[in-house]
């Protein structure tokens, strides 16, 4: 199994039209993704071409391709000034899954969107992430490479693109494919945070193991570990970038905030150990110490 995506995925691209739209639709397609459909508002009734050739309806509304071409997944790449507009479409149109991409949305416009996704029928990933990808069924809805990952049965939720692309490398490396990596974003209003992703991997059967990736700023880790403490069963490992970061001073990503005494890497780390995670000195680690706890 996988969670958020599987071969019943059939995805609609808002601002298919787009450069990073479509360059990024051609290589999921490539992957095996079903993308039935783009999203341009004007540009209803026109085919988009991919580079090698395949071909999509482009339509106006989200809600026309859920009608003609029977979209149940959004992937957004649209400019931040016009992004939380596209995310409210999605959700008013009563999408399940919604995955934005776009980096740069302002605060204020996620909150209204949050205000709104809270009590809708549709699960949002991001703001300011890779998205999601599932090996077994061949379905990447993102930015992510797809040729580092291998079909397995670790599961990995990360708040940063790139250190989920090194923790997937180094699993690989280590002999261990994933069932489903889920890029949360570090923006300081996400939709899906560390615990929802962490408690559908740990539903999850075919999911044997979970990678938590974290970084400094906000209290989303710590809640996930408290959820793992009281219910995993299955092995976890762990990592917190900024463990270096200059005290007093702002790092990575928008979310990246300490206030209060929570946030910090130490507080991260404690609360990690504290639920019995495997907790890595470095990226590189995530490999060996999940087949370590695998083998046990």
């Amino acid at each position: 199994m996988a969670v958020l995506v599987d071969a019943n995925t059939r995805v609609v691209v808002q601002g298919i039209t787009g450069k990073e739209g479509s360059f990024h639709a051609t290589q999921m397609l490539e992957y095996g993704t079903k993308v039935v459909a783009g999203v341009t508002p004007g540009k209803g009734g026109q085919t988009w071409t991919s580079e090698s050739g395949k071909t999509a309806p482009v339509r106006n509304t989200v809600k026309d391709a859920m009608k003609e071409d029977g979209a149940n997944a959004s992937l957004i790449f649209v400019p931040p000034p016009f992004a939380a507009d596209a995310i409210l479409e999605s959700i008013f149109a009563e999408i399940p899954l919604i995955i934005c991409i776009t980096e740069g949305i302002p605060t204020h416009d996620m909150l209204k969107v949050y205000s709104v996704l809270r009590n809708s029928k549709s699960r949002l990933v991001g703001p300011n992430c890779p998205g999601v990808i599932s090996p077994k069924y061949k379905v990447k809805m993102g930015i992510m490479p797809a040729f580092i990952h291998a079909e397995g049965n670790i599961g990995i939720v990360s708040r940063s693109g790139t250190l989920t692309y090194e923790s997937v490398a180094s699993l690989t490396a280590a002999g261990l494919g994933q069932s489903t990596c889920i890029g949360i974003g570090g923006d300081p209003v996400p939709g899906m945070n560390h615990t929802e992703a962490v408690r559908l991997l740990n539903e999850d059967p075919e999911t044997q193991g979970i990678v938590m990736i974290g970084e400094i700023g906000g209290t989303s880790e710590e809640e996930a570990a408290a959820y793992i403490k009281a219910h995993c069963k299955k092995p976890v490992v762990g990592f917190i970038a900024g463990q270096t970061a200059p005290p007093g001073k702002r790092m990575g990503h928008a979310g990246a905030i300490i206030s209060g005494g929570m946030g910090t890497a130490t507080s991260k780390i404690a609360a990690m150990k504290d639920a019995g995670i495997g907790i890595c000195a470095h990226i590189g680690e995530v490999g060996e110490k999940m087949k370590a706890l695998v083998k046990k």
